[in-house]
C-alpha cells in the first residue's frame, strides 16, 4: 500500500520578476514535473526521464519477456559459469531456423 509522505518542512519562496524560483543546489540539474491543481496549488515532483531509445523496455512484448526472465531467475538458482564450456560452445543452444527473432 502506498502511503502519502507527510510534509516535514516547508519554505516560502518568492517568484522573481522573470517567473523563476530557486530551489537550491540540491535540485540543480534535476528534472521536475510541475503539477498545477485546480485549487491553485503547485506540486513539484522529481522524475527520471527515459530516453526514447530505452522505451522498448517499458513496452510490450519486451515487458512480458523481461517479466518471464525475472520469474525464471527467481526459481532457478544461480550457478557459476564453466568458462571452458562457454568458450568451446558446448552449452550453446541449437540455432533457430526461419522465422524472426523474438
Amino acid at each position: 500500500m502506498n502511503e502519502v509522505a507527510e510534509s516535514t518542512e516547508f519554505e516560502i519562496k518568492v517568484v522573481g520578476k522573470s517567473g523563476q524560483i530557486s530551489l537550491g543546489k540540491r535540485y540543480a540539474g534535476k528534472t521536475l514535473r510541475l503539477e498545477r491543481r485546480q485549487d491553485g496549488t503547485l506540486v513539484l515532483t522529481a522524475v527520471a526521464m527515459v530516453p526514447e531509445t530505452q522505451l522498448w523496455a517499458l513496452e510490450e512484448p519486451h515487458r512480458s519477456r523481461i517479466e518471464r526472465g525475472l520469474t525464471w531467475a527467481a526459481v532457478n538458482t544461480p550457478r557459476e559459469t564453466d568458462i571452458d564450456d562457454l568458450v568451446t560452445g558446448r552449452t550453446r543452444r541449437p540455432r533457430r531456423t526461419g522465422g524472426r527473432r523474438r
